[in-house]
Formats: structure tokens, sequence, C-alpha cells
């Protein structure tokens, strides 16, 4: 399938400010691009392109004093696949694990393992180990979290969506990727685009999506703890070891969020 992906972001900055994106699509789909996710600004701006130690295509520009939009307007083809589920992938031993995987065991920013790992082995440790133990963290905090896009907080850590109750896709990745650490299953953020495509579809504006990857049978594996079911049109623009390294931009001085449009549809032919 072909999947028409996009956004629209308005800032008002009230002075000319450095700002960071990662709006792009991931290079590990860079060649699925039918039309290229090239990124405009108005007012016209440079804008120039790197890859961040992740592996993410980062951008950075100065943006002018006074309203700047930035916008893409992307085509991507699809497979149409839901994503997979392999209920044979092992878990690993650490002292087996790829050292570039090791990072993904360890605390971060928002992934407080130190906060929660009594409770994530009173709660997981009976579960058997390897896909069906991450599965068993995901149906637990599909319902432990509430939903609710007025429960949104850029500060809320994993051990704070877990002690409220509540959040939105970020603090559902974060809280199942903490506990997945805890239970020594290296766990890594994810973020882009997810349409509504072969579910009924959200009423809601669409937004960029939150998910999270674990390290199960020698390679990185998708599961989604808000939805907690297999999604077809996954299209993943970073990843991180939590949303502090995959924030979408980063200004770095005041501004006003103006008006933010994401796109996620189908395109029949």
């Amino acid at each position: 399938m072909k999947i028409r992906v996009g956004f629209e972001i308005v800032h008002h900055f009230p002075q000319p400010t450095p700002l960071l994106m990662m709006l792009n699509v991931h290079p590990s789909r860079e060649k699925d691009l039918i039309r290229p996710d090239r990124i405009e600004s108005y007012p016209y701006a440079p804008i120039a392109a790197y890859l961040d130690g992740f592996g993410n295509v980062c951008t950075r520009t100065l943006a002018p004093a006074g309203d700047f939009m930035v916008t893409a307007d992307a085509l991507v083809a699809d497979s149409g696949e839901p994503d997979v589920a392999d209920w044979s992938a092992i878990q690993h031993r650490v002292e087996d694990l790829p050292d570039d995987v090791l990072v993904y065991l360890l605390p971060s920013r928002y992934c407080d393992t130190d906060k929660l790992v009594a409770q994530a082995w009173s709660l997981f440790g009976a579960a058997p180990p390897g896909w069906a133990m991450a599965q068993t963290i995901v149906d637990f905090v599909h319902v432990h979290i509430r939903f609710g896009y007025a429960h949104a907080s850029s500060t809320r850590s994993a051990s704070e969506a877990y002690a409220e109750g509540r959040g939105v896709c970020r603090d559902y990745a974060h809280l199942a990727i903490a506990f997945c650490r805890c239970m020594n299953i290296p766990a890594r953020y994810a973020t882009g685009y997810l349409g509504d495509i072969g579910v009924p579809r959200d009423p809601a504006p669409m937004d960029f999506s939150a998910w999270f990857e674990v390290y199960l049978g020698g390679r990185w594996r998708t599961f989604d703890a808000r939805h907690n079911r297999p999604r077809v049109g996954r299209i993943v623009m970073a990843r991180g070891r939590d949303a502090a390294d995959a924030a979408l931009t980063t200004a770095f001085g005041p501004n006003m969020l103006k008006s933010f449009r994401v796109w996620t549809d189908e395109v029949f032919d």
C-alpha cells in the first residue's frame, strides 16, 4: 500500500532562535519513500541535516522572529502487513547481549527503572522469559494507564505514570520500557506515524505516535502498549532510550506553539 504522511507545525518566536527537529522518516524506511519528506519552512530559513548517535535524521535551523512554519509531505510504500508477533523469540542472557544493546537496559531520563525494579519483579517475575514476558508487561500497562490527551505531561516519568495511572502514548511506552529493562529485556523508545488503517477512525485530531521495541531473538521487535494489537502502516521517525532522545522539536529559546497538524492516510490509486 501507499501512505501519505506529513505535518505542518507553526511556532511563534519573539527573537531569532536555534531550532532542532527530528521530523524526517527514519533512515531504515528511506528506501520506501516514493516522494521524499523534504522539510520546507515559511518564511524560508536554511535547514541542515545530520545523523545523531542513535541513527536518527536530525535537522537544524535558525528560526526567524515571528511566526515560523515547518512542513513536509511524503508518500511511503508499505507492506500493508500488521506488526509481527513471534512467540518463539528468546530472551538473551545479559552476558550474551551485543555491546550496543546494553545501553537499553540502563535507566534513562523518563525510564527510571531504579524506582520500579521491585514492583516489576513482583508483577512479572513468574512470567516465562522472552516474548511471553514482554507481552505480559504490555498487557498490564495497557489496562493500568488511562489514556487521555488532557493527561499529557512533558515531565512525567515511568514511575509517575505507574503511580498516577494516566497518560498518553509516550507514557505507555515509557512504563513498558522501564518494566522490560527491570526484567533484563533491552527496550527502546520509538516514535513516528501511525494512521487509523484497518481500525475505526479516531475522532481526535491526528498526532504522532509513540511505541517501543524490545531486543528478543537477536533482533528488535515492535510492541505498542497503548493499542496492544498489531497495527498496519507504522512508520518510524526516531528511536532512542526514551522521549528525551527523540524530541520532535527542540527550541533554544522562548516560543509558543500556534498550530500543529499531522496526516497519515492510505492512498488509493
